[in-house]
């Protein structure tokens, strides 16, 4: 089972300060729905039929609630052009986990009514496992201009089982006037750096609440989990499927944490923080850092009054322990249902899908991430997101969450570990070892 693991930069931290209202008229989206549901094998995925290529007709895409309003552009544009082939959306909920539900009941059925899955990162061990999907050519797609590390959450036993369309990675969000009263010309790139600067902030301002990030007990805890073991060298599981969960390194990462919060560098009440959560309590200037998805870059730049930290951003990584560390990756793969027609069709429709043209324009509508490379070296692109180049450093350098089976169990087994650590219930080496426990007998199964 394989995860993307975190990589050391080739060169020092690159940043992004900006001093007003030029900035993106929307921000790049969170990971892809969030949690992945309540977990399980999901049940007999046996007899699927034998994946045909060739066979050519229309298709479905099943994904969830299309909010953007540019994915009936697409499919208009190619249906236009294949009136013999034409894609028919089937929008499912909004929420990760009922999107996850209907497919598995699809896929249990042995139903054909859907043809290409919009899957989120982390099931592609899942329903590759259970046969839901069928493994993709890897020479029908331009794997080589997607972002390796996006390829990587579409991969299962090194079989294709998904394309990247969208992804996305964490970043610090740092205080310009914070920094430069602290003495310094740059964010800073490890746990220890940043504590020692909210030491000294705090010093003149004891209610400056130093840093925060996702440490509420659901999915996006598992995303912190998992990039600060990355981020320390190690991994929750290694590339057999093995866990980790008690390594030097994973110790590391969950302890730096907890010293934060013991130290009052990260407020107990982050304990609460999700993704808005924590972006509200930086955007009201009480938070001198913050790590989060780069949503958070144009509501901080609003200037109708809504923001207190308006001029005053930096983007840089997320911090690490020797340097730069590494965030968890979202997004979402498209992949083949094994149990509908025209999968040649299908895999023609997911090629297009992840060409160029259509990720830069999907860039540009709806302020998502591509999985595409080139788009984050486009001139359109970096004019309406200026920090495209701290984000690709940060996908480039992410790791994937657990790649595995019964990714459910095994997701709320790390968060209720995590938060154990975090809110001083168990100290890090019981609650991980416990954890390495539960994991070994899950991963058995």
């Amino acid at each position: 089972m394989l995860n993307s693991t975190s990589r050391p930069l080739a060169s020092r931290r690159t940043v992004l300060a900006v001093g007003g209202a030029t900035t993106a008229a929307a921000a790049l989206a969170a990971c892809s729905g969030g949690s992945s549901g309540d977990g399980g094998d999901g049940g007999d995925g046996g007899d699927a039929p034998a994946a045909d290529f060739e066979e050519r007709g229309p298709i479905t895409l099943a994904k969830g609630k299309d909010t953007t309003g540019k994915l009936a552009e697409f499919l208009e544009t190619w249906n236009s052009e294949h009136p013999d082939e034409e894609v028919t959306l089937i929008e499912l909920p909004e929420a990760s986990d009922e999107q996850r539900g209907q497919m598995i009941n699809n896929a249990q059925a042995k139903s054909d009514a859907y043809t290409v899955l919009g899957l989120d990162v982390v099931w592609t061990a899942e329903f590759a496992a259970n046969q839901w999907v069928v493994e993709l050519p890897k020479d029908k797609f331009p794997l080589d201009d997607l972002i390796p590390a996006t390829v990587t959450t579409a991969t299962y036993f090194e079989k294709l089982y998904g394309v990247p369309f969208i992804t996305n990675a964490e970043l610090l969000f740092s205080r310009t006037d914070l920094l430069e009263q602290a003495g310094l010309d740059g964010p800073p790139e490890t746990f220890d750096e940043m504590y020692a600067v909210i030491e000294t902030l705090q010093k003149d301002d004891p209610e400056l609440l130093g840093f925060g990030s996702q440490y509420s007990k659901y999915e996006g805890l598992t995303v912190q989990a998992a990039g600060l073991v990355a981020s320390a060298g190690g991994g929750l599981f290694d590339a057999e499927g093995k866990p980790h969960a008690d390594s030097a390194e994973a110790l590391t990462g969950i302890q730096t944490v907890r010293d934060g919060f013991d130290k009052g560098f990260i407020p107990q009440e982050a304990l609460t923080y999700k993704e808005e959560e924590s972006r509200a309590a930086y955007q009201d200037g009480r938070l001198a850092f913050l790590q989060n998805w780069p949503y958070v870059w144009a509501l901080g730049q609003a200037e109708d009054g809504s923001s207190s930290v308006n001029g005053k951003m930096v983007a840089s990584l997320v911090p690490g322990f020797d340097g730069p560390g590494s965030s968890t990756l979202g997004g979402l793969n498209l992949g083949v249902s094994s149990f509908a027609k025209n999968k040649g069709t299908a895999v023609d429709f997911i090629a297009f899908m992840v060409d160029a043209v259509q990720q830069k324009e999907w860039g540009l509508a709806t302020a998502q991430a591509p999985a595409n490379v080139g788009v984050y070296e486009d001139a359109d692109m970096l004019e309406a997101f200026p920090f495209l180049p701290q984000l690709k450093d940060a996908i480039d350098n992410g790791t994937s969450r657990p790649a595995v089976v019964q990714y459910g169990e095994v997701t709320q087994a790390i968060q209720e570990a995590a938060y154990a650590c975090f809110s001083g219930e168990k100290d890090a080496e019981p609650a991980m070892k416990d954890l390495q426990t539960q994991l070994t007998e899950l991963t058995a199964k």
